[in-house]
């Protein structure tokens, strides 16, 4: 017989849901410009351009709980890219997995030991169900043990310019309550630690690297050890009455996290149209409460901001459309950009961005010159997207900003031919003359 497995349904907190605001319906034009949130820290990201939408504390680090699991996820997706394992790859389960499963206080789903599970079965319990002993299992079965796991965790980390992070287990529990399973080269005090900023950056990097573990993450249930076991994303469009307030269309991830020291967090993603929005929400007072507040930042990233192409493929400054070249057929050579500029806006904002060129020093000669020959779609330099508006909160790192593309040279200069690079030498010698003569001549009167 199949049971059903869920997390906090208690006529309490069905009490406390039936008063709340029916969350997936859009905010009024000023809730969402104040967009005042609930939450001790707070992001919204185009997942797209990496463009941050709005932000509140994004770079306090806290306990991430069960989110930590995206680094996980990550790894697994790593692994299985570099041939190290596949989808149908099977382990058992250690002492260690098997005694965080058999304890009920950390909800798990409950695993067997001596017999084989696949990569795919622990990976659907990891992310649908946030199940932990799965989540150790994965770690061990692709680094041995935790601790190297561990240590993956935070290599993969600084190689993605997390800003703030701490990773000390694979799940998110805090390490005291492993016992003597602590991770090697963490202590039982230790605890992951994760900003709203490098959540994104995490969820930006997972989704945008292998879009397919939304296909996971969006499972409203998983079939697993005889349970079907529900997703606890409630804005996934789940069959309850209770929780069907809580759907948000668009929305196909990405995963919860809680414990008592972080409180109740989330890290959301939907996609709108071709827009697809990360929120990040921590530390939030409720389980419900979670999910009201990314739905007030989704709802303020799709009222409030519109995709616009700013500046177009071949966009020229009317002042510097082109560079004076240096020994070529040409004098000079016409400059524009390779891409467009294409930016999640706000209201009436285009107005206020603009372009500035920086060009390869290394490529111009002491008068500022590009030298021939010049091939055609050359590189010369990059153009730079600038807001000049009063709030601009960046993006979430350099490495997602899309707020460069190239400068090339629209034409090919070819290097002009022998005698005419003589004569111009020859030129320039006897005016430099002159010029000396000219200058010792006027310093006698």
């Amino acid at each position: 017989m199949k049971h059903k497995l869920t997390k906090g349904m208690s006529f309490l907190l069905i009490a406390i849901v039936m008063v709340t605001t029916i969350i997936g319906q859009p905010l009024s034009a000023k809730a969402a410009e104040t967009l005042e949130l609930q939450a001790e820290s707070a992001i919204l990201v185009d997942s797209e351009t990496g463009k941050i939408l709005f932000s509140k504390n994004p770079d306090i680090a806290l306990p991430p709980a069960s989110m930590t699991k995206m680094m996980t996820e990550y790894l697994v997706h790593d692994a299985i890219e570099n041939g190290e394992i596949e989808w149908g790859t099977t382990t058992q389960i250690s002492n260690y997995a098997y005694s965080i499963s058999a304890d009920s206080s950390f909800s798990g789903i409950g695993l067997t030991q001596d017999k084989p599970y696949t990569v795919e079965e622990l990976y659907n319990a990891m992310a649908v169900f946030s199940d932990n002993g799965t989540t150790i299992a994965l770690a061990e079965l692709i680094a041995g043990s935790e601790g190297d796991f561990v240590k993956m965790m935070n290599d993969k980390a600084k190689e993605m310019g997390l800003p703030d992070y701490k990773f000390v287990n694979s799940t998110g529990l805090p390490n005291s309550s492993l016992g003597e399973n602590v991770p090697k080269g963490t202590s039982p005090s230790d605890t992951n630690l994760l900003s709203a900023k490098s959540a994104a950056i995490l969820a930006y990097n997972l989704v945008n690297d292998y879009p397919e573990s939304l296909d996971i993450s969006s499972q409203i249930e998983s079939e697993f050890e005889g349970y079907t076991v529900e997703n606890l994303n409630w804005m996934l469009p789940h069959e309850a009455t209770y929780l069907q307030q809580f759907h948000y269309e668009g929305v196909d991830g990405l995963k919860t996290g809680h414990t008592d020291l972080a409180g109740y967090c989330f890290t959301g993603t939907a996609q709108v149209d071709n827009n697809r929005l990360i929120s990040v929400v921590m530390k939030t007072e409720s389980e419900a409460a979670r999910f009201e507040q990314t739905a007030k930042l989704l709802n303020y990233g799709f009222n409030n901001f519109d995709q616009k192409e700013l500046f177009a493929k071949g966009y020229q400054l009317e002042d510097k459309s082109t560079l004076p070249v240096a020994k070529g057929k040409e004098d000079t050579v016409q400059i524009a950009t390779n891409d467009s500029f294409e930016v999640p806006v706000k209201g009436d904002q285009a107005e206020n961005y603009s372009i500035e060129y920086h060009l390869d020093k290394d490529k111009l000669n002491k008068d500022g010159e590009l030298t021939a020959p010049i091939k055609k779609d050359e590189k010369i330099g990059t153009a730079e997207l600038v807001f000049n508006g009063e709030v601009n909160y960046g993006y979430i790192s350099d490495e997602s900003s899309k707020n460069t593309v190239d400068l090339v040279a629209q034409d090919a200069i070819e290097k002009d031919n022998w005698f005419m690079l003589t004569l111009g030498a020859i030129g320039d010698f006897f005016t430099g003359l002159f010029s000396t003569i000219v200058d010792t001549v006027k310093g006698w009167f």
